[in-house]
């Protein structure tokens, strides 16, 4: 609770933000901005990412507010969460009404909306997926289902994709190789990497120089049979690798990876905390758009519409000899009834309003727009993607396919200030690409607003090599 303000006591600037944030967004001078950028420096730890220098106010529909009222179209929902866009009306209503009657309750008791979304969640899924559970994050939901894994197998080895990410406790951070690896001493033992698809620069290529992706796969498991001290439980795959830089598996790949996982008679794991619940234009990347029904699904992101919220969902028989093993995931928020009545609102919500057609519609109008930027700019390298999921690479040159972070982080900078956020992919093993990601009630009218923006930012951006 904000503290009482007396007369003569100068207001804290966060209560200022508080009283003006709560209606239409005001203008902030100057002077409160720096004030809250100077609580940001002092007051908040540093998690491995570097800050905007905006504070944002508000959100609403596909746009964020800032502090010094800047509108800014947002093309990454959020954390790639909110699916149905900001506020969404009858989200808030949800979240309302159960904010009053039915928030929280004791961990082993059940509530309507738990029933309700396990029962909708199931029924568009395929045999095999037939259980479920609730938990808060993406990386508590993968953890959850890699010990699932191990608990029914009785095996303890995991199985992971260089450039992955699935989250930061202890397993799940075992089998993402991309970031968050370093200062803490061992991880997780019987970890194990594939080498990560990548159809733009993998070195596996056949004669007519396109991507082998077989050949490299064969040889990843080549390598993780002999590293294997013979319990391989597991192993864990997003259909995009998104923090990667929005890396599609190729076709065909994930029956390969189940193939190779049925052989060593060990789990698939499919992690669609960005894929899931329609954004590629399937409700399911791997089962509708692969036509794979993994072992154990993971949601997150997408489900919750930026509440905290994440889904493991699996087999009768694998949970029933997982529950004859004692199998033990209880925490203080898993079925929480607040966050499931709103995972249940967005699935009906996606599968009332048709949205997976209008990301499958929207998806295309997308990646034509990109295309025909990268027509018209010799730094952007590839665009890939599927959906209203999409990654715009920049290069220093096509011929080498140089990393070109600096041009890419100006252009990303430009297009801020001209009122489009997508996240541009720094880091300096996967740097220089666009992660693009709206919510999928998007409209013809508002991909053709980010494209002309994206052209803009080109344009006037030097060094961005205009054809």
């Amino acid at each position: 609770m904000a503290p009482m303000i007396q007369d003569d006591v100068e207001a804290h600037p966060a209560d200022k933000v508080v009283a003006k944030a709560n209606g239409i967004p005001e203008s902030y001078d100057k002077l409160e901005d720096s004030k809250l950028q100077d609580i940001a420096s002092k007051r908040l730890i540093n998690y491995g990412v570097k800050f905007q220098k905006d504070i944002i106010v508000r959100s609403s529909g596909l746009y964020v507010y800032t502090a010094a009222g800047h509108k800014v179209l947002d093309w990454t929902s959020g954390q790639m969460s909110c699916l149905i866009g900001h506020g969404h009306p009858e989200v808030v209503k949800t979240i309302a009404d159960h904010a009053a009657n039915l928030d929280h309750l004791f961990s082993g008791m059940l509530s309507p909306p738990v029933l309700s979304l396990a029962d909708r969640l199931t029924s568009v899924l395929p045999e095999g997926l037939d259980k479920c559970f609730f938990l808060s994050t993406g990386g508590e939901s993968n953890e959850a289902a890699i010990k699932m894994a191990k608990v029914y197998t009785g095996k303890f080895e995991i199985v992971g994709l260089g450039a992955s990410w699935h989250g930061m406790t202890a397993q799940a951070l075992g089998t993402q190789y991309h970031f968050g690896r370093s200062g803490q001493g061992p991880l997780m033992p019987g970890m194990h990497m594939l080498p990560p698809p990548n159809t733009y620069r993998s070195i596996f290529r056949n004669a007519d120089g396109s991507y082998d992706w077989e050949k490299e796969l064969d040889y990843g498991w080549e390598l993780i049979d002999r590293a294997s001290c013979g319990s391989l439980a597991a192993c864990i795959v997003e259909c995009i690798q998104s923090s990667a830089g929005m890396h599609v598996l190729p076709q065909g790949y994930l029956k390969a990876l189940k193939k190779h996982c049925e052989k060593r008679n060990m789990f698939l794991i499919v992690d669609e905390a960005q894929t899931g619940i329609g954004r590629c234009g399937d409700l399911f990347a791997s089962v509708d758009f692969e036509g794979v029904v993994p072992d154990i699904l993971t949601l997150s992101k997408t489900l919750g519409n930026g509440i905290p919220m994440s889904a493991v969902v699996t087999s009768n028989e694998i949970e029933r000899i997982c529950a004859e093993r004692d199998f033990c995931f209880y925490t203080t928020h898993v079925n929480d009834p607040l966050p499931a009545a709103v995972g249940d609102k967005v699935l009906e919500i996606v599968l009332r309003d048709k949205l997976v057609e209008n990301a499958r519609v929207r998806g295309k109008q997308l990646k034509a727009g990109l295309h025909k930027l990268q027509q018209r700019y010799g730094c952007i390298g590839d665009v890939r993607g599927r959906g209203l999921m999409c990654g715009v690479e920049i290069v220093g040159d096509r011929e080498s396919k140089s990393l070109a972070i600096p041009l890419a982080s100006q252009i990303a900078d430009r297009m801020y200030e001209l009122g489009l956020w997508a996240n541009l992919s720094s880091h300096s093993a996967f740097g220089g690409v666009f992660r693009i990601a709206p919510p999928i009630t998007i409209t013809e009218d508002e991909i053709e607003q980010g494209l002309q923006i994206m052209e803009e930012a080109f344009r006037t951006t030097e060094g961005s090599l205009p054809l």
